[in-house]
């Protein structure tokens, strides 16, 4: 008896932390809410004034003195804070912006309705819209008059200061909306989309998928932003020889950072799973469960070069996870080779015929220097180009 009181009690208990937790949820979201109409009009007024010449660049020093003489307590009015607001300001407000606001249709995603829907959607539809919207020339930026620009909703989807770390690192729009609907969907605070910005995922999720299979493309078409095919490991301090047992290790000891690098939506599930076979025992080394996708993700480890031949065992591992492994209510099992080197043609062959939702990734020791990766980019940004467009 006094058993069923002590579990009556802690359901009730947990439904009082579930009533606290989602008000403070509300409550942070009104305070982030508020902060960022405070700036969107504050970035207004001044940008008008700059525009018209009414104010110098001088006025703006005077201002953020005069702010801190009113109310020494205030923070976030500093020059340079002033002039981010201003740029948030002039970036959502531009034209270019509201017509990929138009086109991609990004107010629905902060609709209360929307609310309970999985997030994965929002990366998955908006990325495969922006990989096809036509991309507009706007050389001079042009801002709509502050009278007639409206808040956009969709600036709620993370904070202030993540708003002002990704207009400081991005320069094209298709960047800057892709990363404020990426933070959302992940949830990332100031450090965790600093590192996503450091390692251009962007690129990485967007980029030309020659590395699934035919079969995941067919199973999981909306797989494509969801997984990376590049994945940096940095924070592991491989050397460059080394075993996949000291990868398997490294990985386990830094599991937070791994997985926040594959994305949070991979779930630790196993370690050298075992698999029983016939009289065989087989083991995959490392065992994730995909939220998104609601499926079992096998990733072996490979510290060489991409081998095709590598595929048949993952492709087995598959097979005994759907049998033995999945339960009923969950999407066919995936499977990601890491590897550390991949021939791009040699992938390509594998993937074409291969009917296994599989797939191949490449891990990199070290990130690759800030103008390589922009030079990737700003080629990845022709590619969409309508004009530059290849079938």
């Amino acid at each position: 008896m006094e058993t069923n009181n002590t579990n009556l009690a802690t359901q009730e208990f947990q439904q009082v932390h579930g009533i606290i937790s989602l008000h403070r949820s509300r409550a942070l979201q009104t305070v982030n809410n508020e902060n960022l109409l405070t700036a969107w009009e504050v970035g207004a007024f001044v940008s008008a004034r700059l525009k018209n010449s009414a104010w110098g660049s001088k006025t703006v020093t005077q201002l953020s003195e005069y702010l801190r003489t009113q109310d020494p307590t205030l923070r976030g009015y500093s020059r340079p804070s002033i002039y981010k607001i201003v740029l948030l300001y002039e970036t959502y407000s531009s034209v270019q912006f509201i017509e990929y606001q138009e086109k991609l249709k990004l107010n629905k995603f902060v609709q209360p309705e929307t609310a309970q829907i999985e997030n994965a959607e929002i990366v998955s539809s908006v990325t495969r819209q922006l990989a096809n919207a036509e991309i507009i020339s706007s050389p001079t930026e042009q801002i709509v008059p502050s009278a007639t620009a409206q808040f956009p909703n969709f600036l709620d989807l993370t904070t202030l200061t993540n708003h002002f770390e990704i207009l400081n690192t991005c320069k094209s729009m298709e960047e800057r909306i892709f990363y404020v609907l990426y933070a959302y969907k992940e949830r990332l605070n100031l450090r965790e989309l600093r590192r996503c910005l450091k390692n251009q995922t962007f690129a990485s999720l967007m980029g030309d998928k020659h590395n699934l299979s035919k079969g995941l493309k067919e199973i999981y078409p909306q797989a494509t932003p969801m997984l990376k095919d590049t994945v940096f490991v940095d924070f592991l301090g491989l050397p460059q020889k080394h075993s996949e047992k000291r990868l398997q290790n490294g990985i386990l000891e830094s599991m937070k950072d791994f997985i926040l690098e594959m994305g949070k939506d991979f779930l630790h599930y196993a370690t050298e799973l075992p698999l029983q076979v016939g009289s065989s025992t087989f083991k995959v080394d490392l065992v994730f469960f995909h939220r998104g996708l609601q499926c079992l993700v096998a990733i072996e480890l490979k510290a060489g070069k991409f081998k095709p031949g590598d595929m048949g065992q993952l492709e087995f591992y598959l097979e005994a996870l759907d049998r033995d492994v999945r339960r009923s209510n969950e999407n066919p099992s995936i499977g990601i080779l890491l590897c550390q080197e991949a021939d791009r043609n040699v992938v390509e062959y594998a993937m074409s015929r291969n009917l296994s939702p599989t797939m191949v990734a490449e891990y990199k020791r070290q990130l690759i220097p800030k103008e390589i990766l922009q030079r990737s980019l700003d080629e990845f940004c022709n590619f969409l180009t309508p004009k530059n467009k290849r079938l």
